[in-house]
């Protein structure tokens, strides 16, 4: 399906406060046949570097060149939301987490759609930041919202590259962030709240409670816990359940075994006893034999009764962020705790698991304190040793 090409040089003109340039492309169809089709493309801005025409003709010329040299295919001119929906999400959903498919889909069609109806190839970092600036601004979002729409647009451009449908340089890799607020500080549960909740907390909630807070196991994981993987001193991570789907966890380092403390050994002996002693299936089942829905537990009954008790509910990974800072108060090297959370490198770990709290900084400074009283009195006697005697 290839098309003579002639070399074209464009024609740039200015309109407005604008550079434009008109040129020729060819359209692939929903037969995926040609059409020739005439399209007017906005350069920059008059101003600056950019008063003459001559110089507003080199990025003419650059922007010709794929066309001219024939780096660029015909299915290149499908729009970026044509490519997402036909191509990019459905490779995500064979080959992704189910959580990361839906989290995809979801940036799309909330934040991406509204501004992809442009071609693949006419794509630059200048339409990236536009894009993600004008939703920034929509949405009022975060700045976390804003990079993980970067993020799914740079996984699109990479997965595009890989296919043949463009040749050119991922135009995301340099976007920068537009400014907007500050993403929220997440939370860590205490210790001393997480033994408050086991206390008050029925069952099964409290159970699984207490498994999340000493073992860190992620909320797919804590619905997949099956009986026949428990030894009594480990548990082994053999499934991860996100709604209906059941799945292995998604890394090798999540497969690891996790070690059970003696408090929560004893906790689940109990739990066991009472849900009549079974030597397999789900740890936490519903009334009906399958994984028990933990969103639904949390509104049903973990949240009303923590407010009763004055504590605020801060999701599942809180505990798994707990665990981190809680074990890094106690001195526990953080390779160690990085082992333990199952995270494939310890910068994970100490970027987003482990929380200074407030009354950390306290002691820190305290024992800076501490150390610098010592050192001035030990320089103080130093000096006064060396003082005449009259």
């Amino acid at each position: 399906m290839n098309k003579p090409r002639r070399h074209q040089k464009g024609y740039v003109f200015r309109k407005g406060d604008n550079w434009y340039l008109r040129y020729y492309d060819f359209e692939l169809q929903p037969d995926d046949k040609l059409r020739k089709v005439q399209k007017c493309k906005k350069l920059v801005e008059f101003g600056g570097d950019y008063r003459s025409k001559s110089a507003v003709k080199v990025l003419a010329d650059e922007f010709l060149a794929p066309l001219n040299n024939g780096k660029m295919s015909p299915a290149s001119t499908m729009t970026l939301n044509q490519f997402i929906e036909k191509r990019y999400l459905p490779f995500v959903e064979a080959n992704k987490e189910p959580s990361t498919y839906a989290g995809y889909k979801n940036s799309f069609n909330l934040h991406i759609k509204k501004h992809g109806n442009i071609a693949l190839r006419d794509v630059r970092t200048l339409e990236i930041e536009d894009m993600l600036t004008a939703i920034a601004l929509e949405f009022d979002t975060a700045k976390s919202t804003i990079a993980h729409d970067k993020m799914f647009l740079s996984g699109t451009f990479r997965y595009a590259k890989r296919q043949g449908v463009v040749n050119t340089e991922n135009p995301v890799r340099d976007a920068v962030l537009p400014k907007c607020k500050e993403t929220e500080d997440t939370f860590a549960y205490s210790l001393e709240d997480e033994l408050t909740m086991i206390r008050v907390l029925p069952e099964p909630s409290s159970t699984v409670v207490a498994v999340a807070a000493w073992t860190g196991l992620r909320k797919g994981e804590l619905r997949g816990m099956a009986w026949e993987r428990y030894t009594g001193d480990m548990i082994y991570v053999a499934k991860s359940v996100w709604r209906n789907d059941i799945k292995a966890p998604k890394t090798r380092a999540s497969k690891a075994p996790v070690p059970v403390i003696a408090q929560l050994a004893a906790k689940l002996a109990e739990y066991r006893e009472l849900s009549g002693s079974p030597e397999t299936g789900w740890i936490f089942p519903n009334s009906v034999g399958n994984p028990l829905d933990l969103d639904r537990l949390v509104s049903d009954v973990i949240r009303p009764a923590l407010e009763k008790a004055g504590i605020e509910w801060h999701g599942w990974h809180a505990f798994r962020r707990g665990l981190a800072t809680n074990l890094h108060r106690l001195g526990v090297q953080d390779k160690v705790i990085q082992a333990i959370l199952r995270h494939s490198n310890v910068g994970v770990t100490q970027g987003c698991y482990i929380k200074t709290v407030d009354s950390d900084a306290v002691i820190a400074m305290q024992k800076l304190e501490h150390a610098t009283n010592m050192q001035l009195e030990a320089e103080n006697r130093k000096s006064a040793g060396r003082l005449p005697i009259n």
